[in-house]
């Protein structure tokens, strides 16, 4: 038995494979496009580990991926791979059509030829789990009740337009082709090996480097933070026991505004690597606002926990504990990183702010 798994070299797909392999001796076939958030160090321990195959390739490259599904014959793909910055999207969106619409229509297609041909039984516990956004929900006011799985779509940025659609291909070839699918819609995810453009990385390693943390607009903007952890997890339970043709949401059911999270980092390591020359507050910058920037974000996880009895373990205090000390163990892992692409990406996304 084997799982496919896509872009498992990111920072949800590397922390789905970790988790997978320290749970489970089913090997891992994971393709990987290693584009600038695809990094091989995430997968360091798993070198040498024979139950874990990396293959540098597109989901966009049928041939390849009808080959591999030929020569590993997995019981599920699991889908995570795709274009997720939504400032980058905005910088870019043909890239982010290219992967997450194109690529993951490509995807659907191998795995379709490749389910239509097995025997009974593969066939039956054969599984497409497609891994998406809340994203794709639009955004909430104040007030309004968090996002269900019946919330009408309403993306707002090129980003969220490119996963909708991906999800919308993904019903289809169920409906109309029998494929058996999930999908899954995730909240924010933090915690280890995330790429330092989105907000919490970039917030501890400013801070760490005494630059200044931006923040876009009054800082009020509200997202669901789920630990990548637990994400997994759910990831998980909707693959082994999630119905066929199914949308779960998972969520951490943790609302917090983006300056909340600013302020709580940086009280973190005032606490855990102090600074000499005073608190790590006095380093936020408020810059302005992106384009079209959703108010708030919130899920509804009540029917993967009706369904499937999940929870996420960690709260929010334990799990941004966990990512803040991660990053404080890991500074090789992010010196590596930040390359020179990615000191030019923060200088084009930053610099006229």
């Amino acid at each position: 038995m084997t799982v496919l798994v896509t872009g498992g070299a990111g920072f949800i797909g590397s922390n789905f494979v970790l988790d997978w392999l320290e749970r489970s001796d089913e090997p891992v076939v994971n393709l990987d496009a290693l584009t600038y958030a695809g990094n091989r160090r995430n997968l360091a321990s798993l070198d040498g580990d024979p139950r874990h195959v990396f293959v540098h390739g597109d989901i966009g490259d049928r041939a390849l991926v009808e080959r591999l599904l030929a020569e590993h014959r997995p019981r599920a793909i699991v889908h995570f791979a795709a274009e997720s910055h939504v400032d980058r999207s905005i910088h870019g969106p043909a890239a982010f059509v290219r992967t997450n619409v194109e690529g993951t229509f490509a995807l659907l297609e191998a795995a379709r030829a490749y389910w239509a041909a097995l025997d009974g039984g593969a066939k039956a516990r054969f599984r497409f789990h497609h891994v998406s956004t809340d994203e794709v929900y639009g955004s909430l006011g104040p007030d309004d009740p968090a996002f269900t799985e019946d919330h009408p779509y309403r993306p707002n940025s090129p980003y969220s337009a490119s996963k909708a659609a991906s999800d919308h291909l993904v019903r289809a070839w169920h409906h109309t082709y029998g494929l058996p699918v999930v999908t899954t819609n995730c909240s924010n995810n933090y915690g280890p090996y995330h790429f330092p453009e989105k907000l919490i990385p970039l917030m501890i390693v400013n801070a760490l480097a005494g630059k200044p943390l931006p923040i876009y607009g009054d800082g009020l903007n509200v997202r669901d933070w789920l630990y990548v952890g637990d994400h997994c997890s759910g990831v998980r339970a909707v693959l082994e026991r999630g119905r066929l043709g199914e949308t779960y949401n998972i969520g951490g059911w943790n609302e917090k505004t983006n300056r909340e999270i600013v302020h709580t980092i940086c009280a973190l390591l005032d606490e855990l690597r102090p600074d000499p020359a005073g608190p790590y507050r006095r380093l936020i910058t408020y810059v302005a606002d992106r384009p079209g920037h959703d108010r708030r974000y919130a899920i509804d996880a009540c029917k993967i926990e009706r369904e499937l009895g999940w929870r996420p373990a960690e709260t929010f205090d334990s799990g941004i504990r966990k990512t803040v000390q991660w990053y404080l163990d890991h500074p090789q892992w992010v010196a590596e990183v930040q390359s020179g692409a990615y000191r030019d990406w923060v200088a084009t996304n930053y610099g006229a702010r």
